[in-house]
């Protein structure tokens, strides 16, 4: 298993699916995955894919500047940091964003355990 085109292959699939079809990612969490989503702690699979598709913007397009990842722990798990941008529709201005997964491989591939997501106001 090579992390780095693990990391590549879950955040273009990831952030496509954000963009076209959020109630998608669902798929990615389960009941022990934790989402902090700008401060605001969610838990569970249900929960996070409500706050996902629950945000107050339907469509949007992210554009991702960096990837950086690395093995993490005996049991296989991925540690995945990805920058870049946001661009909101009907917005002239992208916000910056950063976002950290916590991946770790089930039955039928991998799984977020934990997920970051702070926009960058600096």
């Amino acid at each position: 298993m090579d992390p780095e085109a693990v990391a590549k292959q879950f955040v273009d699939f990831y952030y496509q699916t954000f963009d076209t079809n959020r109630p998608g990612l669902a798929l990615l969490y389960q009941d022990s995955s934790m989402l902090t989503f700008e401060g605001s702690k969610i838990q569970g699979a249900a929960a996070i894919s409500e706050k996902l598709t629950g945000l107050p913007f339907q469509q949007c397009r992210h554009s991702i500047s960096t990837i950086d990842c690395q093995p993490s722990g005996p049991s296989g798990g991925i540690i995945v940091f990805v920058s870049g941008l946001l661009q909101l529709a009907g917005e002239q201005h992208a916000l910056k964003f950063s976002q950290m997964f916590h991946l770790m491989p089930g039955p039928t591939g991998f799984y977020v355990l934990n997920d970051i997501f702070r926009l960058n106001y600096a």
